[in-house]
């Protein structure tokens, strides 16, 4: 079982870890923390420029780079936190092997450094819905249990990864060609809508899907698809629980492949 207590007692050394992550991902850098907001922003314009202006991808009534921009907002948080949970523990080998700590605390820093970049990049949807007037309705109210219901995806997720890249490393490689292909799984370029109707039931078991359209609900203020929003949250839960007891279960293993 996973030692909460444990988790608690040692949260300075997780504060400092997520400070040392933010630290590093924009030590010597010009831009700084400016890339927060130019990586979502120039793909969102590239999107826009292909999906929505060559291929008429219908983006249900509102400007297609609104649309797309709020989707690519939470993605991006979750691409990324992906990869930093996932290589967690093979960059912190030496902590790793010479020091006892809940090695929980790692892939929890890598995730908690990227919401620095989740909040950065809020700076342009207040922009947009300023450019655009558009007022977010009451459901920007539940924009925290989005979040949350973001969190306990990647956090389930990046603990899995992490526990398995320190066994296989194949995972390191793998990563970058599986988020490519998560892209697509999930309505950032398009809408949910235009999924047939037949597939949907299992489209919505994605745990992104009922995220990015609640967020496009709550600031576009529109009805809050709660149809698509609670079957992903039940496999963020569950996806959540699995990763933390499958990290628990090859914890002891770590100091002797890492």
């Amino acid at each position: 079982m996973v030692d909460f207590k444990e988790l608690w007692r040692y949260k300075d050394l997780l504060y400092f870890l997520t400070l040392r992550g933010i630290k590093a991902r924009y030590a010597q850098s010009i831009l700084g923390v400016s890339w927060a907001i130019i990586q979502p922003l120039f793909t969102t314009v590239v999107f826009t420029l292909v999906f929505g202006g060559l291929a008429k991808v219908d983006s249900d009534g509102m400007p297609y780079i609104l649309f797309s921009y709020l989707a690519l907002w939470p993605w991006n948080y979750f691409s990324g936190t992906l990869t930093e949970s996932a290589n967690s523990l093979i960059q912190n080998a030496n902590m790793i092997t010479k020091v006892y700590f809940p090695r929980m605390v790692l892939p929890l820093s890598a995730i908690l450094s990227k919401m620095l970049d989740f909040t950065i990049a809020f700076v342009v949807v207040i922009f947009m819905l300023i450019y655009f007037k558009q007022v977010p309705g009451w459901g920007v109210l539940l924009t925290p249990l989005l979040i949350l219901q973001l969190l306990l995806c990647s956090l389930g997720i990046g603990m899995f990864l992490s526990a398995l890249a320190v066994k296989y490393r194949d995972v390191k490689h793998a990563l970058t060609f599986l988020v490519q292909l998560l892209l697509y799984a999930a309505p950032v370029v398009y809408s949910t809508s235009a999924v047939p109707a037949e597939y949907q039931k299992f489209y919505i078991l994605n745990p992104m899907v009922g995220v990015i359209e609640g967020f496009r609900a709550a600031f576009l203020n529109r009805p809050m698809p709660w149809e698509w929003i609670w079957p992903g949250t039940i496999v963020a839960v569950v996806v959540f629980v699995f990763g933390m007891f499958y990290f628990r279960r090859m914890e002891r293993i770590f100091a002797d492949v890492a």
